[in-house]
């Protein structure tokens, strides 16, 4: 919109992403823990795992609706069990309700 005429992009003046992301974990190799981002241009279900190098799933991160913004989520090396997992490489992936899928590798030292 205008404002003294000036366009305004609102969706930057909310700081919300024009496009879904998802970011390398920073550290990368980590111990014990690492960060993964990602963005979301509108509100969506949201589903970040990580699996092994076999596709076998290791950790539920997150799996709830979320609105559109900047997310940052931790990972402590954990399984879902609360057991700590071994030292390797690891897939992350998240996926939408509305269509965007990514994955991407980790490795995880110890």
């Amino acid at each position: 919109f205008v404002i003294n005429e000036e366009i305004i992009d609102v969706e930057s003046m909310l700081n919300i992403p024009k496009v879904f992301a998802l970011h390398q974990n920073y550290p990368n190799p980590f111990n014990p823990v690492t960060t993964i981002k990602f963005d979301l241009p509108k509100a969506c279900m949201v589903t970040l795992k990580v699996y092994n190098i076999l596709g076998q799933e290791i950790k539920t991160i997150i799996d709830e609706q979320k609105d559109a913004g900047y997310y940052s989520m931790k990972w402590d090396g954990r399984n879902n069990l609360g057991l700590k997992c071994a030292s390797a490489m690891y897939i992350y992936r998240i996926k939408t309700d509305a269509g965007y899928v990514k994955a991407k590798k980790m490795v995880f030292l110890k």
